[in-house]
């Protein structure tokens, strides 16, 4: 039983955090305040508002000075929907993401620019590109890569004719749980999910549901909204949509890798926002189709070891042109202003029937 002076020790210590959560709040409608300012400053100028670079900068400075013993990761989350909730004031950044609400790639843009981003929700990455390029939206996040099932073929395919270019990019760990309205895996006849959930999950499906039909549909929030509507369905998606939705998690991180991870990439047009400086932990997109000739692949090599770059990801993708061509998608270590890594793209480019770079950004944690 609580005695009398560790109640009165406890009612000490609420009046405490109470006071400190006064300052703390008035602390932060003096940064609001100074962040109008800096919003004003900026629109007279006709600077970019929002600056993922100096994101970055703020908060790796707090996390040098924090001494606990609240943890770094906790203080960058803290920091970022303060620095979010401030931008909000200068100009709402509107950002383009895969809905219904509760997919990853919306969890995906909150990581990247805070809760405080005005969300536009779209039906497909096609959208979401078009959104970004006619400047609906200022921002978009697609979907890149996932560590289990590869590349995410759509996104590649629209990187070729849009004007957009990456700018950053977010590494997600990535749980898929099994939704439903009712707490049973027993009736289950359909599960709805992202194409890329269903090979995710696919072992875990065959063991547990074998009978259970995969119904392929644009996004595992749209599977988790459907799951809503009968009884006799369930959604593989985020407990985010679990909680959106109404249900019930029926089994939980059923992902057949443990360490699931999927790369989103920011994407806007290079006026709403530039390419970003060197940060010293970068990675160069580009795509690029060669003639087709024998050993023409293996020279595109040949520049990157030439200046000692490292190449972190090869793709190709049909070039549909009937006539068995590919454009090659290929990731590299570093930012394409360092010497080295311009000089390599500069003759890789004079190798190259088609050359573009998509983005030099900082990687994803």
């Amino acid at each position: 039983m609580t005695t009398p002076i560790q109640s009165d020790g406890l009612a000490a210590l609420r009046v405490q955090i109470d006071a400190l959560d006064q300052q703390l709040l008035s602390l932060l409608n003096q940064r609001a305040h100074v962040a109008e300012q800096v919003g004003e400053i900026k629109r007279a100028e006709g600077s970019p508002f929002f600056r993922p670079d100096r994101v970055a900068q703020v908060i790796e400075k707090i996390q040098r000075a924090n001494q606990g013993p609240l943890q770094n990761q906790h203080v960058a989350a803290i920091w970022r929907e303060i620095m979010s909730s401030c931008l909000s004031l200068e100009a709402p950044q509107r950002v383009a993401v895969l809905g219904p609400q509760g997919t990853f790639c919306e969890q995906a843009a909150i990581e990247f620019f805070g809760s405080a981003a005005n969300l536009i929700y779209c039906a497909n990455f096609d959208e979401v590109f078009h959104a970004t390029a006619a400047g609906t939206a200022q921002f978009g996040v697609v979907g890149m890569e996932n560590s289990t099932e590869g590349v995410v073929a759509r996104s590649l395919d629209l990187f070729l004719r849009s004007p957009v270019h990456v700018v950053g990019e977010v590494s997600l760990l990535v749980r898929h749980n099994l939704l439903r309205q009712v707490n049973t895996l027993d009736g289950i006849e359909v599960v709805l999910a992202h194409p890329q959930a269903l090979a995710q999950c696919q072992g875990w499906l065959s063991q547990h549901l074998p009978h259970a039909e995969r119904r392929a549909v644009s996004s595992n929030a749209e599977g988790a909204r459907l799951a809503a509507t009968n009884p006799a369905w369930a959604g593989l998606a985020s407990e985010r949509a679990a909680a959106q939705f109404g249900l019930h998690i029926v089994a939980h991180a059923i992902q057949d890798e443990a360490y699931n991870r999927t790369r989103f990439a920011v994407i806007c047009l290079p006026q709403t926002l530039a390419m970003p400086p060197v940060s010293g932990k970068d990675c160069t997109s580009l795509v690029v189709s060669v003639p087709n000739r024998p050993g023409a692949v293996h020279d595109l090599l040949v520049p990157l070891k030439h200046y000692g770059v490292s190449m972190t990801r090869f793709e190709s993708r049909p070039a549909k042109s009937g006539q068995w061509e590919y454009y090659f998608y290929i990731d590299i270590a570093g930012h394409s202003s360092q010497p080295n890594v311009s000089a390599a793209l500069k003759e890789l480019q004079s190798l190259c029937a088609f050359y573009k770079v998509l983005g030099s950004y900082p990687v994803g944690d």
